[in-house]
C-alpha cells in the first residue's frame, strides 16, 4: 500500500489541522507531562456484514492476532467496501484526548505529550506519525526502516459488534536503549500500554523503562487494554503493576482478570482488592459508572448521562481525564473521576474515538482545576 492510496482513504483531519497550524511548536520541551509507550497501530476500519465474517470464517466480537498472509485476504476481501484508515491504538486515544484537554487556548501552561514505541519507516508508519503530530502529539522513536507497521482492521457489523484482526508487524520489538532512557529521565508521567505484553522480548524493556521513570520521580501508569491479553501474561502483568506502577486503568473484566475474581464479583470488590498493591487504581464499567480506588477503599462514580452512538474509546477517554486531574495537581478524587466520566460520555454520545477539539475546551474550562505542576498523593 503506497502513500496515495493511504490519503485516499483516509482523507484530513480536519481539527487536527486547524488546532495543530494555530498552536503547535517545533521545539521539544524541558520536560514532558506524559510519555506513553507503546503500539503505532494504523486501524483499517470498515462495516460488513455476518456473511462477510462467515466467509473468512471470522468469530463476531472477538480480537485476535493475524499474520501478514490473512492481513493480505482480508483487506483484499474488503476492496470494494467502504472503509477508512485512521492512526489508532488505545493509548494514542488517550494521549490525544490528553493533549486537547491542555492545549495553549486554554492554559499558559498547555500539556507537553508525548509516545514511544515500534514504528516502521513505511508509508504506514509515516501516515501514523503524521496524525499523531497533528493532534499535538511528538512520536519521539526513530523508525525501523526496513520494518512493517502494525494495523489492527476493525470489521463493524450492523448490530454494531466489532471484530479486530491484530496484524504486529515485522517492527513490533520495542528495545530499551540510551535515548529511550533519556526521554523517560524527563517525563512527570510514564504510561505503559497494556498491548505490549503481547510483543515479544518487551518485558525487559518495560522494566528498565519503569525503573528508569522512578529513579527519576516519574509516576507509572499501566493500562490493562485486554482481558485475554492479561490471562495470557499474568505473571508478567503483576511483576510490573507489583512493583512499579502508581496507577492502573482497567475496566470491570480486566480488573477481575488481575485478581483472579470470577464473574459474579463486583467491581467495587476487585477495585478494593487492586488498592491494596497500586496507589491509584481507575477502574470503569461501562453505563453503571466507575470506581476510584486507594489504599483499599473505592469511591463510586456515577456515569454522566448521554445518548450513546459508539462506545469504542470510551475508557481510552476516561483515562486521559484521569491523567489531567492528576497533572493538574486534583486531590478530589470525587471530581477527578466526575470529569473522567463526562469526557468519556462526550465520546460515547459521538462517532468515533477521539476528544474532539472543541469538546475538550468546553470541558477543560468548566472544571475549576488549579493549574499546578504534578501534586497529588498517588505515588506515596
Amino acid at each position: 500500500m503506497d502513500e496515495g492510496q493511504i490519503e485516499n482513504i483516509c482523507g484530513q483531519d480536519e481539527d487536527d489541522e486547524e488546532w495543530t497550524q494555530a498552536h503547535a511548536s517545533s521545539s521539544s520541551p524541558e520536560r514532558w507531562d506524559v510519555l506513553g509507550l507503546g503500539q503505532a497501530m494504523v486501524d483499517f476500519s470498515g462495516v460488513v456484514d455476518d456473511a462477510f465474517l462467515e466467509k473468512l470464517d471470522l468469530e463476531k466480537g472477538t480480537r485476535k492476532l493475524i499474520n501478514h498472509e490473512e492481513r493480505g485476504r482480508v483487506l483484499q476481501a474488503m476492496d470494494g467496501c467502504s472503509y477508512k484508515a485512521a492512526a489508532g491504538g488505545s493509548l494514542s486515544n488517550t494521549l490525544v484526548a490528553l493533549a486537547r484537554l491542555g492545549c495553549p487556548s486554554i492554559t499558559d501552561r498547555p500539556l507537553n505529550v508525548a509516545m514511544a514505541g515500534s514504528i516502521a519507516g513505511d508509508p504506514l508508519g509515516s501516515f501514523y506519525r503524521t496524525k499523531l503530530r497533528r493532534a499535538n502529539i511528538n512520536f519521539l522513536s526513530a523508525p525501523i526502516m526496513d520494518g512493517t507497521t502494525g494495523t489492527v482492521i476493525v470489521l463493524t457489523t450492523p448490530d454494531a459488534q466489532r471484530t479486530m484482526l491484530a496484524y504486529q508487524g515485522t517492527s513490533s520489538v520495542v528495545n530499551y536503549d540510551s535515548c529511550l532512557a533519556s526521554l523517560i529521565s524527563k517525563t512527570n508521567v510514564f504510561v505503559v500500554e497494556g498491548y505490549l505484553f503481547e510483543l515479544p522480548d518487551t518485558i525487559r524493556t518495560i522494566t528498565k523503562a519503569c525503573e528508569e521513570a522512578h529513579r527519576n520521580g516519574a509516576l507509572v501508569a499501566v493500562t490493562a487494554s485486554d482481558v485475554s491479553c492479561i490471562e495470557r501474561h499474568y505473571d508478567d502483568f503483576w511483576d510490573i503493576v507489583g512493583n512499579y506502577a502508581d496507577i492502573i486503568f482497567a475496566n470491570s473484566d480486566e480488573a477481575r482478570a488481575f485478581c483472579h475474581f470470577s464473574a459474579d464479583e463486583s467491581p467495587i470488590s476487585a477495585t478494593r482488592y487492586l488498592s491494596h498493591f497500586v496507589p491509584f487504581v481507575s477502574v470503569t464499567d461501562g453505563i453503571n459508572g466507575s470506581y476510584i480506588g486507594a489504599k483499599g477503599e473505592a469511591i463510586y462514580i456515577p456515569p454522566s448521562p448521554c445518548v450513546p452512538v459508539d462506545t469504542c474509546g470510551a475508557g481510552d477517554a476516561y483515562a486521559s481525564g484521569i491523567l489531567y486531574g492528576i497533572l493538574r495537581g486534583v486531590t478530589d478524587l470525587k471530581g477527578m473521576g466526575e470529569l473522567a466520566a463526562t469526557i468519556a460520555a462526550t465520546v460515547v454520545g459521538q462517532q468515533g474515538t477521539r476528544l474532539r477539539v472543541q469538546d475538550a475546551v468546553e470541558l477543560a474550562r468548566s472544571h475549576d482545576f488549579r493549574l499546578n505542576s504534578v501534586g497529588t498523593d498517588v505515588g506515596s
